[in-house]
């Protein structure tokens, strides 16, 4: 999988695969929008969620069903696939479908995670843990290179602030650069509102333009973002997704900056 630009590569697509229909209608927007722009795209979603505040929350349409679609808008639509991984076990559930595992900012120091998606040679995106500072994602990659795998990502995804808020220090992406591997921004994540008292949590999406064009001046390698085409009925973190329709914009302001 090659993520070689001149400007930067997304990864983006809906939080968790929702249906077949959806994913799909997701996926091909997307690489339309990414074709004209030329800019490399990663198609992205979780088979599950093991990470929800609330008993009752949304976690999967059943892994199997879930995985067997992203396998199908991989080979249908010609796209490199990501999605996420909880617990060691799931690495081989996924490694002959997806191009990159996803390590969630909550498991960042999970070192038998880390060291079995390194195991399986595909590409590791680390989501930095909202807890850790830049520094100390070194230590994080390091466990995934002792198994000679050196396809490593660094994701920036903000700092906790508080109990309900998040904060991003853009001398994060410049930190972690030094280690010599593809830096991400979540700009999606990153306005995000955890611990809410309803259980599900906030977002502030009007901040994803500011902080995404921040993360392009500061020298990022790629944006991720989730997306949806109406994000007020979506099953998982609704509150901070981009509408769908406005991706292209997104898109085209950040492309201008890169220049």
């Amino acid at each position: 999988m090659n993520i070689k630009t001149e400007t930067f590569f997304l990864i983006a697509g809906p939080c968790v695969v929702e249906s077949e229909e959806l994913c799909f209608e997701v996926a091909e927007q997307l690489k339309n929008i990414t074709s004209e722009l030329n800019i490399p795209f990663v198609f992205k979603a979780s088979y599950k969620k093991a990470n929800r505040s609330k008993l009752n929350a949304f976690t999967t349409i059943g892994e199997e069903k879930a995985l067997q679609i992203l396998a199908n808008i991989k080979s249908k639509l010609e796209i490199p696939i990501l999605t996420d991984v909880h617990e060691t076990t799931d690495c081989d559930k996924v490694k002959d479908i997806v191009d990159v595992i996803q390590i969630p900012a909550f498991l960042c120091r999970q070192t038998e995670l880390l060291i079995a998606a390194g195991k399986t040679g595909k590409i590791v995106n680390i989501k930095k843990g909202q807890f850790v500072n830049a520094e100390m994602m070194r230590f994080a990659a390091e466990k995934i290179s002792s198994t000679n795998n050196k396809n490593i990502w660094l994701t920036e995804r903000g700092t906790q602030f508080g109990y309900q808020d998040l904060i991003v220090d853009f001398r994060n992406i410049q930190l972690m650069k030094q280690f010599g591997f593809p830096v991400i921004f979540d700009a999606t994540h990153s306005v995000q509102q955890p611990n809410q008292s309803a259980g599900v949590s906030g977002g502030k999406p009007e901040f994803i333009e500011t902080l995404a064009k921040c993360a392009i001046v500061s020298g990022v390698d790629g944006i991720f973002l989730e997306t949806h085409p109406n994000p007020s009925q979506a099953l998982s973190d609704g509150a901070n997704m981009l509408p769908l329709n406005e991706v292209k914009s997104l898109l085209e302001k950040l492309i201008i900056l890169k220049k």
